[in-house]
């Protein structure tokens, strides 16, 4: 069995507010009496992709779990990687993957530089197969990226959700292993499916979206905090949603 908290949309910025709640979420994961095999984070994680905010958030994130993070229509390529990846930066999609156990996490950038909009390049979906391949078809697998391949039914999101998703789910059906797809961008909680496969959308830290029937708003930044816990046994995925209030 494996445990993965999947935390998302912090948007780190130099404001108290984004900072504050951020190090509410990571504390409460670091004072859990339980084990994680995990943190997954799915993007924006700075707020205007500026290496001051990857700095800040490179502090914040820190955890007594792994942290596992892709980046989302926010962040930028070149400060994602020198400030908070360390490496050298270029232009090129953000790619990384993880064995957690005997699972294998991928890491996916489905972002285009300068929209706000989704799509996975070609040569994410041909790293995506690779990786795949290589681990085998005994090895489940969890593709993780910010913007979710699917309708929502949340006109703002909608409108600037993952394109060119008949590409993906040709990969996909290439391999059977993939228990999930693992999303963010909606900061909402919502679960449906894609290519046959559950897709789960974990909720915002740094705000709530305020779905059509609940009012004319776009968003809500009073309501606190949310995160989700995926369980792994057995090859079936269990998702538990968790507000993290304050104090």
């Amino acid at each position: 069995m494996i445990v993965v908290a999947h935390v998302s949309d912090t948007h780190v910025d130099a404001g108290h507010r984004s900072q504050e709640r951020t190090r509410r979420v990571m504390q409460y994961l670091d004072t859990l009496p339980g084990h994680l095999d995990a943190v997954l984070l799915t993007g924006d994680i700075a707020d205007h992709g500026s290496e001051a905010e990857y700095e800040t958030a490179r502090s914040l994130l820190c955890a007594r779990h792994p942290v596992l993070t892709c980046p989302g229509n926010h962040d930028d390529r070149r400060a994602y990687r020198r400030a908070f990846l360390r490496v050298a930066p270029d232009d090129t999609p953000i790619n990384r993957a993880h064995p957690v156990g005997d699972s294998l996490f991928l890491m996916c950038d489905s972002t285009i530089p300068g929209e706000d909009g989704g799509y996975v390049a070609d040569e994410t979906l041909e790293w995506m197969d690779r990786e795949l391949t290589r681990a085998g078809p005994q090895t489940p697998a969890f593709v993780c990226f910010h913007h979710p391949p699917v309708m929502l039914h949340l006109p703002y999101i909608d409108e600037i959700r993952q394109r060119g998703e008949d590409r993906l789910a040709a990969v996909v059906g290439e391999h059977p292993q993939i228990a999930a797809f693992l999303c963010g961008h909606a900061h909402t909680a919502a679960a449906t499916e894609f290519a046959g496969r559950p897709a789960l959308v974990a909720p915002g830290v740094v705000s709530t979206l305020v779905l059509p029937w609940e009012g004319d708003r776009i968003v809500d930044e009073d309501w606190p905090p949310a995160i989700a816990f995926h369980v792994f046994d057995d090859r079936r995925l269990t998702t538990h949603y968790r507000v993290v209030s304050a104090g």
